[in-house]
């Protein structure tokens, strides 16, 4: 979708500390990016940023630009591209009306989501779905995904969630939000606090015992790899227990959308330490108070970066029925299944992709 679509759209990576303005034309960057302090403490001089960078990169532009999208983190009235108050942006208080200040700049429409959402569609559009599904019709499989969660593990755990194409985003902007679902082990906590940077900095110090050091997720990664001297038990232990807790998380999420689940953020390059523990906790059990116990999902859960995984979930259990009363036969795959996998693309990639066809879609949705 949009592969050849000539419309160019202006994009924005939002940092606490950094902006990168870019420009997108058939799914692909068409501009240098330009990197300028976000100046995230002072409105003002954040505002006169944002303006400086996008007329930087409009000026690199041969062709007029349709349209400006990009993520910002909430809270937020994104339909209206209204700012709430930001934790990393301190400069957003009260509710700043960004979309329509960058309207009146430069006349054109503005769309605002949020990473996780916008990850998401990214990943729909131009990431793990359609490979999945191109994986499937080679094989000559009948069965296509439509639906896909998108997950992100990084300074927090994001998520946002496509169905049949279309980005769900909630009455309120929330949709497909994950962070704050109850966490597993620690009922009156989010889970937040079992998944993202300062949870693995957190698990890995009470684990080890070791409250000094200040430690990056790849150091502990290093730790856990044997690269690095360190508690390598504590620092396995930390990457289960995140892969169990997202896991305890995607499970609920994905019972809703039911389709395939990537993964995206600083901490997927961890999956090797994380991912079993994640894929135990989606095919594990679940029961009733009369002792009966069953599958926690009704589809299995394949994680897709394993060849032997891939292979099976490809293949599914397709077999040729009779249609009653007739010589016809027709194929019937009875594998319920869903497949897990590390984004491809990465995070940022896939935001700006999916904020290029978010802000495409819409006006082609306003024309029709």
């Amino acid at each position: 979708m949009y592969k050849f679509d000539k419309r160019i759209v202006m994009t924005l990576d939002a940092g606490g500390t950094n902006f990168v303005f870019s420009a997108m034309q058939s799914n692909e960057e068409v501009v240098a990016p330009t990197c300028l302090p976000s100046n995230a403490d002072n409105l003002q001089k954040c505002l006169e940023t944002l303006v400086e960078g996008f007329t930087k990169v409009k000026d690199q532009l041969t062709d007029t630009p349709v349209a400006i999208s990009f993520a910002f983190p909430g809270p937020a009235d994104y339909v209206n591209g209204i700012i709430g108050d930001l934790g990393n942006l301190k400069a957003f208080r009260g509710g700043i009306a960004l979309g329509p200040f960058l309207n009146e700049k430069f006349g054109i429409p503005v769309f605002i989501n949020n990473d996780g959402d916008l990850f998401a569609y990214g990943e729909a559009i131009g990431g793990i779905l359609p490979e999945i599904n191109r994986k499937l019709a080679e094989s000559g499989s009948v069965k296509r995904f439509k639906n896909l969660l998108g997950v992100t593990f990084g300074t927090g755990f994001g998520g946002g969630f496509v169905t049949n194409g279309k980005l769900h985003m909630g009455d309120n902007g929330s949709g497909g939000d994950v962070w704050n679902f109850r966490h597993k082990k620690y009922r009156d906590c989010i889970t937040e606090e079992g998944v993202g940077v300062p949870a693995v900095k957190r698990m890995y110090s009470e684990f080890s015992g070791d409250k000094e050091s200040d430690l990056t997720p790849k150091d502990i990664f290093d730790i856990a790899e044997g690269t690095r001297d360190g508690d390598q038990q504590a620092a396995l232990k930390t990457f289960a227990e995140l892969g169990e807790e997202a896991g305890d998380t995607i499970a609920h999420a994905v019972t809703l959308v039911d389709g395939l689940v990537v993964i995206g953020g600083g901490l997927a390059g961890a999956s090797k330490f994380f991912m079993p523990a994640m894929l135990e906790e989606l095919n594990g059990t679940i029961g009733r108070l009369n002792g009966e116990s069953f599958p926690r999902l009704q589809m299995k859960a394949f994680n897709l970066n394993d060849e032997q995984d891939l292979i099976e979930f490809v293949k599914g259990d397709s077999v040729l029925v009779n249609v009653p009363g007739t010589t016809k036969m027709v194929n019937y795959d009875s594998a319920k299944r869903i497949g897990v996998a590390i984004s491809k693309l990465g995070a940022s990639k896939a935001i700006e992709l999916g904020a290029y066809a978010y802000a495409l879609s819409q006006l082609d949705s306003e024309e029709s």
